[in-house]
Formats: structure tokens, sequence, C-alpha cells
């Protein structure tokens, strides 16, 4: 019965550990981390638990094969865990990135992204005119009336692979809508002429979008004549003239949204008042910030739940890992550690002691692991399929936030690791462990 309550009394101490663990930020855990020095530094119990870590530390390399175990575990749920989450972040960091406050884009009600979306042209023209658009030195409004098609073209290295890529139609003003978006290779195409340019991304990706290739698309040969750089999304398209990829694609003079700049970011509640209340209209408005933020959403929750649960599952093979390893080292230290506290120690000192040992042991597995995947990964271009159903390029991006994440998750693992063995170390029969003296 004993037995029974101090193994259920260590559950819950592991369940409300893992519930503080994990809400705690930094600066609490480094609060922790101190309190602990100081307790081992000026206490009688502290110093015993210090002398008692130093013994166990000292014998580890005597056990490398067990303890690599448990370093290399960890490193593995670690690094799978970050690289997740890595690809995650990046990839709704490059669509938020794509959007800002300045510039508003309007769909047809109801579309959840431009490939479901069309408006006619009188539709285009009173959303142009509508209050809050900024206008030119000429007194015209700046907006863009684009077009969204999907084409396939094959991957660099794959020829035999094809994948779909966005073709954007846009206007003359994207420019000055725009104005994250540079040519960095050849020119800008000609409105009315069969021209393409491409974005750095998808260049990268994909066969034959060098300046001054030819492609085939809608059964029409196009030229790529420029390259261009903005540093999100947008760079995984291809860009040409709203009227020659309406024409090559028979989308008459619809188009699929229209995106303005505004006055101010200010304009924006009075610009989606009067589109909103328009009997003529039946639109959706929101700022291009908003906009790409939500169409980073679900792809993001799927990876970030996919990680999660690949790092739960391995986590809980390195607590077993973690379990073993500690409790053959208590086996081989039995009679070290009854006759520490055969002379004095006590089994405070012990259980936080083999705690420490653990846990030391994991997080060493989780700078390696979260180091690993650093170095790797950090600004990795991937592509994948995005809201149009077509290949959008990005970079991982393993932040401080996900390395700090993927160290509380290692140390989580030592604790739990740790405590099963740590308890029965205090626990062992000091007068039988001795006999086998």
């Amino acid at each position: 019965m004993k037995k029974f309550a101090i193994g259920l009394l260590a559950v819950l101490v592991v369940a409300v550990f893992l519930a503080i663990w994990i809400a705690l930020p930094w600066p609490g855990i480094v609060a922790l981390a101190i309190a602990l020095a100081i307790w081992m530094a000026v206490t009688r119990r502290g110093k015993q638990t210090w002398e008692v870590t130093k013994v166990g530390l000292a014998t580890v390399t005597q056990r490398l094969g067990s303890s690599s175990v448990v370093v290399v575990g960890i490193a593995g749920v670690v690094g799978v865990l970050v690289a997740m989450l890595a690809m995650s972040e990046g990839f709704a960091e490059t669509l938020r990135s794509t959007g800002n406050d300045r510039t508003a884009i309007v769909l047809r009600g109801g579309s959840q992204a431009e490939l479901n979306s069309i408006l006619d042209r009188d539709s285009a023209n009173v959303v142009i005119q509508a209050p809050g658009v900024k206008k030119d030195a000429q007194g015209k409004p700046i907006a863009s009336g684009e077009l969204v098609v999907v084409a396939n073209l094959p991957r660099k290295g794959e020829p035999d692979s094809d994948s779909n890529v966005p073709i954007r139609g846009v206007s003359e003003d994207v420019w000055n809508l725009r104005d994250q978006v540079k040519i960095v290779q050849g020119r800008k195409f000609k409105p009315g002429l069969r021209e393409l340019i491409v974005g750095k991304g998808a260049l990268a990706q994909f066969e034959g979008l060098d300046v001054g290739k030819n492609i085939r698309l809608a059964g029409q040969t196009w030229t790529v004549v420029g390259v261009f750089e903005s540093n999100d999304s947008l760079e995984s398209e291809l860009w040409g003239d709203t009227q020659s990829v309406a024409s090559a694609y028979r989308r008459g003079s619809s188009v699929q949204s229209v995106t303005v700049l505004l006055d101010s970011p200010a304009s924006f509640d009075a610009f989606k008042a009067s589109l909103v209340a328009d009997p003529r209209l039946k639109v959706d408005v929101t700022t291009t910030r908003e906009y790409f933020g939500k169409q980073s959403e679900g792809l993001t929750k799927v990876l970030r739940a996919v990680g999660i649960t690949v790092g739960i599952i391995m986590a809980i093979g390195a607590v077993f890992g973690a379990l073993n390893t500690m409790f053959a080292a208590i086996q081989a230290r039995a009679r070290e550690i009854a006759t520490l506290r055969a002379i004095g120690f006590r089994g405070i000192p012990v259980v936080v002691s083999v705690m420490l040992e653990t846990m030391l042991l994991a997080l060493l597995g989780g700078v390696i692991g979260a180091g690993i995947v650093w170095i790797v990964f950090n600004g990795y271009t991937a592509s994948t399929l995005g809201a149009n159903f077509s290949q959008v390029v990005f970079r991982f991006h393993v932040s401080t936030g996900l390395l700090w994440t993927g160290i509380k998750w290692a140390l989580a693992i030592g604790f739990v690791g740790g405590l099963f063995p740590a308890l029965r170390a205090a626990r062992l029969p000091v007068t039988a462990a001795l006999r086998e003296l």
C-alpha cells in the first residue's frame, strides 16, 4: 500500500510539474535554476546534494554507453520537434510578410482565396474608385485587378515530376502597390505581350525559368524577361500582364481580386464600409496582412499538430530510455548510495542528485538536437502547397523561441525520466545494499 501511495504521489508530481513547466516563461526557469544553485551553496542538504551529484557525474564516463542512450534519444526528440515547428513558423512567416496594413484586397463574397473568386469588370471599377484608395500624381487610383491561374512545370532535378506554379496577372500599378518587389535580373514585362517575370523562389525550384527562356503555357509561348525579389510568398509566383493572362486562359475581362493601396491604414474602415454598403457589390474586404495571415492558418496548424504529436510519441520512447538508464545506474551505484546514506546523507540529497544528473544529460541532448537543427535547417528553402493549390516557396525559421521550446521539452523528459529512479535510490534499503560490500 505504501509503495502504491508513493507511486501515485510521483505521478501527481509529474502531472503538476508538466502543467507548470509548459506555462513557465524563461525568466521563471532561470529563477528556479538560481534558487537551486543558492540552496546547494548555502544549506547543509544542498551541499550534500552537490557532493552526491559530483560523485554521480564522475561515474558518467564509466556508463558512457547507457548515458549516450539518454542524450541521443532526447536529441532526436528535440531535433524532430524543432524542425517541424521551424517548418510551420517559416511557412506562416512567409505568408504573413506578404501583406501589410497599407493595402487591401477585395474578393467576391464568400471566397476564401483568390482562386475561388471572380469579379466582373464593372465590380472591379467600383472597387478601384472607392473612397480611401490612394491616387498617383495624375489622379489615378493605385490598384491592381489580378488573376491567379495554376500551371504545371517540372521541378529542378525531377524532370518527370510536375508541380503547380501560380501565374499572377497584374496591372502596371503593381510596382507602386507592392514596393517590396524589386527586379534583380532582366527587366519588367511589357503590357500586352506574352512576357513573364519570375520570383526567385520559383526560379530556384522549377526548370526552364531563366531569363531569356521560352515556356509553353495554355498552348502559347511565353518569354521569361526578368527575375524579381520580394522576400515573401510572392517569390513563388510568375507574373505577367493581366490582359495577356486573361486572354491566354480565356477569362474575358473579369479578374479574381482587386488589391488597392490605401491613403493610410486608418482609411481601411471607410474603404470597407463603402464597399459593403454598395448594393451593386457582394464582396469580402480585408487588409492584405489579414488575408495572407489567414491563408497560412490551416497548414500551420497541421504542421504544428504533426510536429507535437510526433514529438510526444518520440518523447515517450526517450522517457523509457532515460528510466532504463537511470535505474541501471542506481543499481550499479547501490552500495555507493547506501554508504552515503549510512554516513548521514538523507533521502532528499540523493533524490535531487539523481534528478540533476538526468536533467543535465537531457539538457546536453536538447542542446545537441536544437543545435543540429539550427545549423542544418535555419534558412533551408522548401516548398509546399498553399491555399491556391500551388507551390509556396518558404524558408525554415529556427527562432530562439523554438530553440527554447526544444530545451524545455528536453528538461521535461529528463525530469520525468529521472524522478522514479531517484525515488528508488532514496528508498534503497541501506542494510541490504551494505551486505553486498
